[in-house]
């Protein structure tokens, strides 16, 4: 059990630097249009369809090798740094552990405000780090969740609170790292504690009032359609957590939204049944929060590979129709392509190595292998519990029409045990654990994926499995980085290194975004306890 003691608690803004720099108002409309000011960043993913793509292209094949660090930030309490930075009119917003939201001036990386909310002495992250992945903007407003699952609206020029609700109880294992998402008017959150039985669900709040809209429950009660997939006792089981962030179609309006592993994690035996609507793809109307349509990646899941990641949204010709796709590179280790309209299955295979399933059928239903599941003594079975990726994010080029993941090739040893009730804390991982194979055989790669297909175009090949995103620009690079500590900048189209430096720093999450002031274009990605900003001399 991790807990969280606050020597020193601030809620107040703190300014440290005045910048010439001024937010606008972060429109709704500009928000839909974020592609066309790609001197911002303007959310999480970069737009609405998570393609972590930008059309800035100073930086190119030609003159990449010439990039140098141009400032650095260090946050003040040390941790592990997961966030996504925003940019709006040469102002960056990032989160600093556990659920601290900073204002810098995106040239320089010079403090302007600072705000940290006041947590309970203790806190619970059951499965989950002290961290916190970004923010989300409209208008003048900043939206963050805390680790306590608080969200909170902030004033984007100060940092002062506008409002903050309490979303769930964090000592019932509930606690969000995850990112809003602005979707007419409404702020969407997900949250997460699956590892500690809690049930899911995705809620959606006024933007301008914190007052909530609609909640939608990811884990039927029983009696609900979908709670026979669970068994007849569903006394103690939980999970569908949607603890990262969602994609949307505004033509469609239609928010895509991953859900985690069922629980207990491990142990099956309390949850027969398919356990909807856990490891799946949500479609849901964002005025109501109604179901509209699901895909289940991995039924009844007994190796905790969340279905989480990153939902990217593409558009593209099929047998000479224009069609509307969803893809997402899965945790259990497949690349699955969806239309986006109806849910249907198009096309999905393996991007790592993968002994639990056969295939996928015609609708995309793993066909399932012998000996799969965990056992007291463990069961090796690929990828590990890591996955075949993690929550960091993928990136699609429309140029390319090319996929870029970070792949992890390792398996693990799955054990199965009794669920657990601790008498002084919320439900842990119900009966389970694993032990990582470790050695050469394990390793990590970027690799180029056929965005319709999955077939592999190229592969850059890491010492180790890397919690690592990718960003792809229309400079024909892919930015990304190692658990080493190295960030590098690939050939788009063959996967050539084309640079790198040496960041090093402990736990390093390498989640790049680029942006542009003042005609210059800057990549920024964090490792360690820094934020690091590049740019050409």
């Amino acid at each position: 059990m991790r807990t969280l003691v606050r020597l020193a608690l601030v809620s107040a803004s703190v300014f440290a630097f005045v910048s010439s720099a001024a937010p606008q108002n972060v429109s709704y409309e500009r928000l839909l249009n974020a592609d066309r000011t790609p001197q911002d960043w303007l959310m999480y993913g970069g737009n609405f369809a998570s393609q972590r793509y930008s059309r800035l292209k100073q930086i190119d094949r030609t003159n990449v090798q010439n990039l140098k660090a141009a400032w650095i930030y260090q946050p003040a309490q040390p941790g592990m740094i997961e966030a996504s930075p925003v940019v709006v009119d040469g102002i960056m917003y990032v989160t600093e552990p556990p659920s601290t939201v900073t204002a810098l001036d995106a040239k320089y990386g010079t403090k302007i405000w600072s705000w940290t909310p006041v947590l309970p002495q203790r806190v619970y992250t059951i499965g989950m780090h002290l961290a916190n992945r970004g923010i989300a903007i409209l208008d003048s407003t900043i939206y963050v969740g805390t680790i306590d699952a608080h969200l909170v609206a902030l004033d984007a020029k100060t940092g002062a609170v506008k409002w903050n609700v309490h979303i769930a109880e964090n000592n019932k294992g509930y606690a969000i790292e995850s990112v809003p998402r602005i979707v007419n008017g409404k702020v969407i959150i997900g949250i997460g504690g699956g590892e500690a039985a809690a049930r899911g669900f995705l809620d959606a709040y006024d933007a301008k009032t914190g007052a909530r809209v609609w909640r939608l429950w990811t884990v039927p009660a029983p009696g609900e359609p979908g709670s026979e997939t669970w068994g007849k006792d569903m006394t103690g089981t939980g999970g569908a957590t949607t603890w990262l962030t969602g994609s949307y179609d505004p033509e469609l309006n239609l928010l895509y939204w991953g859900t985690g592993n069922p629980g207990p994690d491990y142990n099956r035996d309390a949850r027969p049944g398919d356990n909807l609507y856990s490891c799946s793809l949500l479609a849901i109307d964002p005025d109501n929060g109604q179901l509209k349509w699901y895909f289940q990646y991995t039924p009844h899941d007994t190796h905790d590979w969340d279905s989480s990641q990153a939902p990217v949204l593409f558009d593209d010709t099929l047998d000479g129709k224009p069609r509307k796709f969803v893809a997402m590179a899965n945790r259990n280790g497949f690349y699955y392509v969806l239309d986006r309209v109806t849910g249907q299955f198009v096309a999905g295979r393996p991007f790592v190595k993968v002994t639990w399933a056969k295939g996928l059928d015609e609708k995309g239903r793993p066909i399932l292998a012998d000996n799969i599941e965990p056992t007291s003594a463990g069961q090796l079975v690929y990828p590990a519990v890591m996955g075949g990726t993690e929550w960091t994010g993928p990136s699609y080029s429309p140029e390319t029409k090319l996929f870029y993941v970070s792949a992890h090739e390792m398996g693990a040893y799955f054990k199965a045990g009794r669920p657990r009730i601790d008498v002084n804390a919320p439900p842990n991982y119900g009966g389970g654990g694993q032990s990582a194979l470790s050695g050469d055989d394990a390793y990590g790669a970027i690799r180029a994926l056929d965005s319709l297909t999955g077939k592999l175009k190229w592969e850059y090949r890491l010492l180790a499995p890397a919690w690592v995103s990718t960003l792809a620009t229309a400079g024909g690079l892919v930015f990304s980085g190692s658990d080493e500590g190295d960030f590098f900048a690939l050939d788009a189209a063959t996967g050539k290194l084309l640079w790198e430096f040496k960041i090093s720093g402990t736990n390093p999450r390498t989640n790049p975004i680029t942006y542009a002031v003042d005609g210059k274009q800057y990549v920024i990605t964090e490792s360690g306890n820094n934020f690091i900003a590049f740019s050409l001399p």
